[in-house]
């Protein structure tokens, strides 16, 4: 099998050193041909050309991508007791009319004057303001590491990849242009546009001219039904079809919140320069969750569980100064500070954390990242990204966001659905309450058929929400973003918002929701990056260190020999494993054993058994750890038993050793 050099104790680490995953630098053109040739993904339809944006998954990317979802299953529905939705995909226009995505879901592009040819708008602005930083370090003197190439075709790399020039800029300039990169998400179309009139930027392919930004709608319209009059979109988020059912989901709850809901699917964004591989594509799995909490208490019940789970924050006012320093702080004292909302938000930022690295994401790798003013939707309280880097950068991998209830509220307004919290109190109480009044033939007048719309829309509004729109009106007039994703200013001669005393013997809310979103395929690749490394003594022997959790295959079973004993015993061996529940893959093939072992290392399979002609005679065989590669023996039946609680984490490879020997490299016939 193998030498006893490589022979482990029952502490592995003790006869091993330590493994060395940093020996070699990340090479990424190899990882993405080791993804190309394992068929963990590759572009659709390849034979007929491909279509950018769009990816299928092999066996491999599909089993990592299920045990991925399974995880999450289990990490946030099964132990948050949350209640699982399947949603269709196909979305009523008007529905996501209300939610404003038919207005408001857009990028900026810009088109080359002569060519036609699109970008978008923000990522040209950095890849150009990037190359030139470069291109001053170089003229500086400054050693910069070799940019990463994507194995795209020509097109997509040189939208990712702006060439530099060594020339060396005022310093004033650098400072300007850090200082845009660190904003870089908080820029309108507009300013974008003057940004690149101001620093000339033009097609670094052709050095045309661009035109204005222009607004992109994300969605794929579609029709339903033969005669075409129904419109309709493909889902540009699950979100939607949590809040058409929250009333249905308030019942199965008994009428008590707070609640979740989360779903796993598919959703679909016509991306304007789809790039980087899974990062940016036009249809991708997602997970939701909407946790529906009571506005005026947005504390956490579990809490304390995770107060002390550090974060590496990345908070708005930093960005704002045109900084990206990081501050590592407990969720605890980030919620203490008011740096983080409220305890509910604080609670899944740090269950988001130890999802991640449960998964096997490298903690020192993965960010959160507040959204600036700017980004952040007009409605919503605070809302924090999960970045991850890689090769590409910091890619945001997770949202979470608190959405106050600006969603039911708007789905309410337009449909009259009572989606609303209705609570008992246990004694009567009296409250202070804002009361719109209108004008109601000028109103009429002036919003002809909106104007009904516009009325249960404001008497929908929380206290808070009338508030703003009461000061706004001492001012003379307010500008109120109704659900048909408009805005209409009404001035103080339409509408009088006034205090009143009322007695309440039941209290009636529109639940706020936190809402933590998940790209799947961003996590996955992200993972992937994360897991890969090369052996010290051999560059060409390529390492997925995934965790057994996640890991498409579980466990290698191998024999040192064609011997038709031998291979019906692996294939005996791997029908036990299965019936487990174990996902195993034999290989009976003439290739070496150390040839069969690399090969599924690079597959991520964290196991492997081996037999040979002792495991006929005395019934045992090998366990190997895959980054270590040290080595376990003892009888066929307990080893699979090992490989079953390895695989479901009941115990570690410090616990395998302890009820299996450890293997000398030989065994007696």
């Amino acid at each position: 099998m193998v030498s006893a050099s490589a022979a482990s104790t029952s502490h592995p680490s003790e006869l091993h050193p330590p493994v060395n995953k940093t020996a070699h630098e990340f090479d990424k053109a190899v990882l993405d041909a080791l993804l190309a040739r394992r068929f963990f993904f590759s572009p659709a339809f390849e034979i007929y050309g491909g279509v950018a944006g769009l990816y299928d998954y092999g066996p491999t990317g599909s089993g990592l991508q299920a045990n991925i979802l399974d995880a999450w299953r289990k990490h946030y529905i099964i132990e948050e007791d949350m209640l699982e939705l399947d949603t269709t995909i196909m979305t009523l226009s008007e529905v996501l009319k209300t939610s404003g995505h038919v207005d408001k879901f857009a990028d900026w592009m810009v088109k080359d004057v002569k060519t036609g040819e699109i970008f978008r708008a923000d990522h040209l602005v950095e890849a150009v303001l990037e190359a030139r930083l470069k291109g001053d370090k170089e003229a500086r003197g400054v050693k910069e590491e070799a940019p990463i190439e994507e194995a795209d075709d020509k097109k997509k790399k040189k939208k990712k990849n702006v060439k530099s020039v060594a020339v060396k800029l005022p310093d004033e300039e650098v400072k300007e242009f850090e200082y845009i990169l660190a904003k870089i998400d908080d820029y309108t179309g507009p300013q974008l546009g003057e940004i690149m009139k101001k620093y000339k930027i033009v097609n670094p392919e052709t050095n045309n001219d661009l035109t204005e930004p222009v607004e992109f709608n994300l969605m794929f319209e579609s029709a339903i039904g033969p005669t075409g009059q129904i419109k309709g979109y493909l889902r540009p988020e699950t979100a939607q079809g949590h809040f058409v059912n929250f009333a249905r989901l308030l019942e199965f709850n008994n009428g008590k919140v707070p609640f979740a809901s989360a779903q796993i699917g598919r959703s679909f964004r016509n991306e304007i320069a789809p790039r980087q591989g899974l990062l940016r594509v036009r249809e991708f799995t997602m997970a939701e969750i909407e946790h529906y909490v009571d506005p005026l208490d947005k504390v956490h019940p579990r809490f304390d569980e995770v107060r002390d789970v550090v974060l590496t924050l990345l908070p708005k006012d930093v960005q704002m100064e045109g900084r990206t320093e990081t501050t590592q702080m407990t969720v605890g004292d980030a919620v203490a500070k008011k740096i983080v909302d409220n305890e509910t938000l604080g609670y899944f930022l740090a269950r988001t954390q130890l999802f991640l690295v449960k998964i096997g994401m490298d903690a020192t790798r993965v960010r959160c990242r507040q959204h600036m003013a700017n980004e952040m939707a007009h409605y919503a309280a605070d809302c924090w990204d999960f970045e991850i880097q890689s090769s590409y950068g910091w890619i945001e991998c997770v949202g979470c966001a608190d959405r106050s209830a600006y969603d039911l509220s708007v789905h309410a307004a337009r449909t009259k659905a009572p989606l609303r919290v209705q609570q008992k109190l246990d004694e009567p109480r009296v409250v202070e309450k804002l009361v719109p009044t209108f004008d109601a033939k000028a109103f009429g007048m002036k919003f002809k058929k909106e104007a009904g719309m516009l009325k249960e829309f404001i008497f929908a509004m929380e206290k808070e929400q009338l508030q703003c729109v009461k000061d706004e009106l001492a001012k003379g007039s307010s500008t109120v973003q109704a659900p048909d994703g408009n805005k209409y200013e009404i001035s103080s001669d339409l509408l009088k918002i006034e205090p009143t005393t009322v007695t309440e013997h039941m209290r009636e809310f529109i639940p706020n929701v936190i809402e933590p979103s998940f790209g799947i395929g961003r996590i996955l690749y992200s993972l992937l990056e994360h897991s890969y490394w090369a052996r010290e003594q051999d560059k060409a022997r390529g390492v997925l260190s995934l965790p057994a959790l996640v890991a498409p295959i579980k466990c290698l079973i191998v024999t040192i020999s064609q011997d038709p004993a031998l291979r019906t015993l692996i294939h005996d061996i791997s029908r036990k494993m299965r019936k487990l529940g174990i996902a195993s893959r034999v290989d009976d093939s003439s290739a070496s054993i150390g040839k069969k072992y690399a090969r599924n290392d690079e597959l991520g399979t964290p196991f492997g058994c081996t037999v040979d002609f002792a495991s006929l005679q005395k019934g045992t065989m090998t366990l190997r750890e895959r980054d270590s590669t040290a080595q376990l023996i003892g009888p066929i039946d307990t080893v699979i038993s090992v490989v079953d609680e390895l695989v479901k984490g009941t115990i570690d490879w410090k616990g395998a050793a302890g009820k299996l020997e450890s293997y000398s490299g030989v065994q007696d016939v």
